[in-house]
């Protein structure tokens, strides 16, 4: 890699390129679809509100007038709203060149999907999991195609709760949150594994924000702990523009490869420029990985036409 920090101005031309972004209508999603649309790119932003879709979109063409840009309603939370959605761009798409994993929530009340799994869970890893499942024939017909899962930091502290996959004996929403973060590193990496296993072109690659000023951020917190987290975001915290980088970094650089994962160069990876990181050793181990990959197969009925890794 270059010594040079990598910006936004690095992304090379998009036109050309279809791309899906989940959770597109705020935060690190806007930002993602917003730079990708100045570079050309056909972008499909998902929202579980077709309004806040809209608006986000009319946003980001005040700064792009002309983007391309295309709303779809997603519910990540619901694998019939997953389902729908792939079946709509199946249907009327013959290719699609980069799918951006990137909508989550964070440490919310415990509550259930409508298939009964924990919701951050359901959200963060297998609506990403069924979406890449069902997305695979577009983005193997793809040019230079690739899908970029996003985690967290909060990875580092996640396990998967096997045994209480819901939560239901002891659920902690920071506990449950990190383990969703924990599975979109393990399965971006066994993802990889599997493609390139099967020879598939597509490359599999996750990336981190550091510590973004996000609504996610705030969105699980109570009004006291808000208060004080605003008051010091702008000290420990870098923008949502720059927390982008990383995931546009590795759905963007021509270096890239797969079973990359991409933050900020920063102590502690909080902040900085977009560089090649490392997860914790637990993410890559192959047991976990085999274990995760055939429940999440279970619990969405989508099964990978892949070789084993």
């Amino acid at each position: 890699m270059s010594s040079r920090q990598w910006t936004a101005a690095d992304i090379p031309d998009q036109t050309g390129r279809t791309v899906v972004v989940t959770g597109a209508n705020s935060g690190l999603g806007i930002e993602t679809a917003r730079a990708l649309a100045g570079r050309g790119a056909h972008v499909i932003m998902t929202a579980r509100s077709e309004g806040k879709g809209r608006k986000a979109a009319e946003e980001i063409r005040a700064d792009h007038p002309r983007a391309n840009l295309e709303v779809r309603t997603l519910d990540l939370e619901d694998l019939d709203s997953v389902a729908a959605f792939a079946d709509g761009l199946v249907a009327d798409r013959n290719r699609l060149d980069l799918l951006v994993n990137n909508a989550g929530v964070m440490a919310v009340p415990r509550s259930l999907s409508p298939q009964g799994q924990e919701r951050q869970f359901a959200t963060n890893h297998l609506g990403h999991f069924a979406l890449t499942g069902r997305l695979l024939g577009l983005l193997e017909a793809g040019r230079d195609p690739r899908v970029v899962t996003v985690s967290s930091l909060a990875h580092r502290s996640g396990r998967i709760h096997f045994e209480d996959l819901t939560g239901e004996r002891r659920y902690s929403a920071v506990g449950f949150y990190s383990q969703s973060k924990f599975a979109n590193a393990v399965f971006g990496l066994e993802l990889d594994r599997r493609l390139r296993a099967a020879g598939s072109p597509v490359r599999s690659l996750i990336a981190h924000p550091g510590f973004s000023a996000t609504k996610l951020v705030d969105n699980g917190m109570n009004a006291p702990a808000r208060l004080i987290t605003n008051l010091i975001m702008p000290f420990v915290t870098q923008s949502q523009a720059e927390g982008a980088l990383p995931q546009l970094r590795a759905a963007t650089d021509s270096k890239a490869q797969g079973g990359e994962y991409y933050g900020p160069d920063g102590k502690r990876e909080r902040k900085g420029a977009p560089v090649v990181v490392d997860t914790i050793p637990e993410a890559k181990d192959r047991e976990t990985a085999a274990r995760l990959w055939t429940l999440s197969e279970e619990l969405t009925g989508v099964k990978f036409e892949l070789a084993a890794a």
